[in-house]
């Protein structure tokens, strides 16, 4: 008779590193120091809770809830019992929020005090979730509370073995117009997204690494799952503040960190940066948004060799730059990590030669399974090569030099063709972006009586900056190529932005739909 292949998912190598580990701090939120023995049991007592309740395999357990130890104990916890963890975004509105859940069929719906009214106008509406299938962290009107719900509930490792091709995760995108889409992960893409980023990363048991952005984003697991698989240790921001950063890092001597570019912007322009002793770090993640080249020098002179940049799809594919790769060539993403595979595709969808620019589409280990109740939209997404293995495309464009370092272009959808001539936002903003009174960017097409479209220039100023449009519009120009030149320079206080910072231009697309402009 032949052995059981072992699966190992994240929260069986979680629970490994809880036995051999126990009294090692796992997770810091705030002042509450969490060990992995701790974690864990509190990790076993929501799976036990859940299969008492009667929870069934890919049954749906929903979360709306600020970044807390009581929120990653339940997404843990409802993977472990064989459920699939949905977290919900509190930047959708509530109405998005409650057609999301009913996307989703959720059974469960979990949250906080601070959520609570969101979910209240709508809860009738929720035909899925069970008439006792309503929590929240303290018990009023409809809901139950949570402590008292995990009262009696078993510390022991639940009944349930899980296999790495169960469904583990449904990830839905934090856009602000339609119904995002939902991206369903397996256990085996949870255990592969952590394993080949702990890899990459150089992370170790003796790594700490501050989380910057909320607990329901992806851009929290490019932090968390290779720590947990690692068996080091996380400590959660409940919302970023660069002095509250600085002082994280210099207290737990942190070693890793994922942030976006604008979290370094507000860094940089903190009154306390360069008080405090961030020596400990070993590597800055960016990811989200391109950070611009200006940006980009101001980290490594400010912070050091210390950036590595992440470009990747949430539908599964990632490219890495390492900080020695972004002093070799600093407008690379960087390369396809171990079990990834890119292809650049031309407009008649076959593969291009190295060199030559088309659309991105990606092939590996923690790829999604599909979108959720979505079947042509999962086939639309989906190119296969001449072994039928099947690559996700990104929609965005690049290409691929003679030693496989990935160079992205741009959004397919944010190219802006003026006069026949293909121009990409980003090559304008790492202009834009040089000025001195510019803080940020955004370059989007608008329409034009001549060109059809034409660059139009979104900048956030500098504070205390008197930034005058007309004049960083001429500076630009000037530096810009004749088809690239900007047709008008918009000053406002800030972007639309996703939970991770980025711009999100198909909504600043829609304000200025009708800037036309005739010159």
């Amino acid at each position: 008779m032949d052995l059981d292949i072992p699966q190992n998912t994240i929260t069986d190598i979680m629970a490994h590193h809880a036995y051999h580990s126990p009294g090692k701090t796992a997770l810091v939120f705030g002042e509450r120091r969490v060990s992995w023995g701790e974690m864990n049991r509190g990790i076993n007592r929501v799976a036990n809770r859940l299969l008492a309740a009667g929870i069934t395999q890919g049954d749906k357990v929903a979360t709306l809830m600020r970044t807390s130890l009581e929120h990653f104990l339940l997404m843990f916890g409802a993977m472990k019992a064989g459920a699939v963890i949905v977290p919900l975004s509190a930047l959708l509105a509530p109405e998005q929020i409650c057609g999301l859940i009913r996307d989703a069929e959720a059974r469960f719906v979990f949250t906080d005090e601070d959520h609570e009214a969101m979910l209240e106008p709508g809860m009738k509406s929720l035909g899925s979730v069970r008439a006792d299938g309503f929590f929240s962290t303290r018990a009023a009107g409809s809901w139950g509370g949570l402590a008292d719900w995990l009262q009696e509930a078993s510390e022991e490792e639940p009944p349930v073995r899980l296999m790495l091709d169960d469904e583990a995760n449904i990830s839905y995108s934090s856009g602000t117009t339609g119904v995002p889409k939902g991206v369903v992960y397996t256990h085996r893409a949870r255990q592969h997204f952590g394993s080949a980023y702990a890899w990459h990363m150089q992370a170790s048991g003796a790594s700490v690494a501050v989380s910057t952005v909320a607990l329901y984003s992806n851009g929290t697991s490019i932090v968390m799952y290779p720590l947990l698989y690692a068996g080091g240790t996380l400590v959660f921001m409940d919302g970023f503040d660069a002095g509250r950063f600085q002082e994280l890092v210099a207290r737990e001597k942190a070693t890793h960190t994922f942030m976006v570019p604008t979290q370094f912007v507000k860094l940089f322009a903190h009154p306390e940066f360069g008080r405090h002793d961030l020596s400990s770090m070993k590597v800055y993640i960016t990811a989200g948004s391109p950070m611009r080249q200006d940006l980009k020098q101001e980290v490594f002179r400010k912070l050091g060799p210390r950036l590595g940049e992440l470009y990747g799809l949430s539908e599964g594919g990632v490219v890495m730059s390492r900080p020695d790769e972004q002093i070799e060539r600093p407008l690379s993403a960087g390369k396809p990590l171990p079990g990834f595979e890119c292809r650049i595709l031309g407009p008649d969808d076959r593969e291009l030669p190295r060199g030559e620019t088309g659309e991105i589409a990606f092939y590996g280990g923690w790829m999604m399974r599909r979108y959720h109740g979505r079947p042509e939209q999962t086939r639309e997404v989906i190119w296969r090569d001449a072994r039928g293995r099947s690559f996700v495309r990104s929609g965005d464009i690049g290409r691929m030099d003679g030693d496989g370092y990935l160079y992205v272009v741009d959004r397919k959808k944010d190219m802006i063709i003026s006069g026949g001539y293909n121009i990409f936002p980003a090559d304008i903003e790492a202009v834009v972006g040089e000025h001195p009174d510019v803080l940020d960017v955004a370059v989007i097409g608008v329409a034009h009586e001549v060109w059809g479209e034409t660059p139009l220039a979104v900048v956030v100023p500098r504070e205390g900056r008197a930034a005058d449009a007309e004049q960083i519009r001429e500076w630009a120009n000037a530096k810009l190529g004749k088809t690239q030149r900007i047709a008008a320079v918009v000053l406002r206080p800030d972007f639309p932005r996703n939970a991770l910072g980025k711009i999100q231009k198909g909504q600043l697309r829609a304000e200025y739909r009708d800037h036309r402009l005739a010159k």
